[in-house]
C-alpha cells in the first residue's frame, strides 16, 4: 500500500487545477493525535495528509501538496475556526476567498444552545431528556417529541430563543450576491444580539471577528461538504482497521483509497 501511494502521487499531473479547496482534520485515535487533510472541494479528492494541525503540519501540507502555479489558480479555501488553518488559508493562497463552512458555523451556534439548555435545565423540569430535541431538525420530531417541544415553548425560556437564533441562521441561503450576503448577516446579527442571550453573544462575537469568511461564504455558498462526507468514510476506514497506531499509516490508507490515485504498476492492466 505505501508503494502503491507513492507510485500514485509521483503520476498526479502537475498542470491539474483546482479551483475549490477543503481543509479539515481527523483524529488519528481516542487521543489527541490529529491529521490536518487537504482536499479538493469539487472532485471529493484527498490531495494530501500531514501529521497535526499546527501551523507547522500546515506549512509542509500547502508546500508539498501544490505546486506555487496550483495554489495561484485556487479560487475559494473552506476552513473552520481552527487557527492554524485560517492561517494556512491566507498565507498560501492569499488571492482566494477565504470561508467559513457553514456546517461549522451552525455547529458552533448548536453548542451555544446546547449549554443554555444545560444552563437553564438546573431550574427547569421541562427541559429534562430534552438534549436532542434542539438538534433534530422539526420535520423529524416524533408526536410525543412534538408534545414536549411544544411544553418547553410554552415556558418561554431561553434556550428557545437560542435555537431560533440558530434557526435563522440555518435559514439563511449561501450563494448571494456581495450586497444580499451583507444585508442577511446583518438581519441575523441584529437578531442574535436583540436575544441577549450570553452563550449566543459569545457565538456572534467570534463570528464578527471573523465576519469577511463567513460573508464570502455566503457569497459564494463555497462549503466543506464533501470533506465531511470524506471525513465520514475515513471513519469507516478506522472501524474496519480498528484504529492505527501510527499516522503516517493512516495517512497512507486515506490517500489509497480517497486520493484517487493511479496505482497500479505500469506492467500490470
Amino acid at each position: 500500500m505505501h508503494r502503491a501511494v507513492e507510485r500514485g502521487l509521483s503520476r498526479r499531473d502537475p498542470d491539474e487545477r483546482y479551483e475549490h479547496l477543503s481543509f479539515d482534520e481527523k483524529a488519528v485515535g481516542r487521543g489527541h493525535d490529529y491529521l490536518t487533510i487537504l482536499s479538493d472541494a469539487t472532485g471529493g479528492k484527498v490531495l494530501d495528509v500531514e501529521n497535526g494541525r499546527t501551523k507547522e503540519s500546515v506549512d509542509l501540507l500547502c508546500s508539498q501538496a501544490l505546486s506555487p502555479q496550483q495554489r495561484e489558480a485556487v479560487q475559494t479555501v473552506g476552513t473552520d475556526m481552527w487557527s492554524a488553518y485560517i492561517y494556512g488559508a491566507k498565507r498560501y493562497f492569499p488571492e482566494a476567498l477565504h470561508c467559513f463552512d457553514n456546517f461549522h458555523l451552525v455547529g458552533y451556534l448548536n453548542q451555544a444552545v446546547d449549554k443554555v439548555r444545560r444552563r437553564e435545565v438546573k431550574t427547569q423540569e421541562v427541559l429534562k431528556q430534552s438534549k436532542y430535541l434542539f438538534l433534530k431538525d422539526q420535520a423529524n420530531l416524533s408526536e410525543t417529541q412534538k408534545l414536549k417541544w411544544d411544553a418547553i415553548n410554552d415556558f418561554n425560556l431561553e434556550v428557545s430563543k437560542a435555537w431560533q437564533v440558530k434557526e435563522n441562521f440555518r435559514a439563511i441561503q449561501f450563494k448571494q450576491t456581495k450586497a444580499e450576503a451583507a444585508l442577511l448577516y446583518e438581519n441575523w446579527i441584529a437578531h442574535a444580539r436583540a436575544a441577549q442571550i450570553k452563550e449566543i453573544e459569545e457565538v456572534v462575537d467570534m463570528f464578527e471577528r471573523h465576519r469577511q469568511g463567513i460573508l464570502n461564504a455566503i457569497q459564494t455558498g463555497a462549503n466543506n461538504a464533501k470533506a465531511e462526507r470524506l471525513n465520514g468514510s475515513i471513519q469507516e476506514l478506522k472501524t474496519v482497521a480498528r484504529g492505527y497506531r501510527k499516522c503516517e499509516n493512516m495517512r497512507i490508507a486515506i490517500l489509497f483509497h480517497y486520493g484517487k490515485l493511479k496505482l497500479l504498476p505500469h506492467n500490470i492492466q
